[in-house]
């Protein structure tokens, strides 16, 4: 193999150098107008409206399940006190069935 040049460091050096302060300040533009992009909003208002709408339904449909939770507690609740009314000894709860 040859000899290398003593000048190969610097020259290398120096265009690293004005490759990176070139391209930094680019990169950094780049990255920002990405950024940008991003937060200015990628939902349309289409998107928007049907998202509200959305959220409207998921309101009314809790709504209706703590309706419905709050009948089931009521009717629990009365079937507990109709189930702590005895009836009186002796007498059975249902008929036996008959034979035909």
């Amino acid at each position: 193999m040859g000899e290398m040049s003593p000048f190969l460091v610097p020259i290398s050096m120096f265009v690293m150098v004005g490759v990176t302060v070139i391209f930094y300040p680019v990169t950094r533009a780049w990255a920002r107008r990405m950024d940008a992009e991003a937060q200015r909003g990628g939902l349309g208002a289409d998107v928007r409206a049907r998202l509200e709408r959305i959220e409207q339904a998921v309101d009314a449909i809790a709504l209706e399940v703590e309706r419905i939770s709050e009948g089931q507690r009521f009717t629990t609740r009365l079937l507990a006190e109709r189930g702590s009314e005895r009836l009186p000894a002796g007498e059975p709860t249902t008929k036996p069935p008959t034979a035909s």
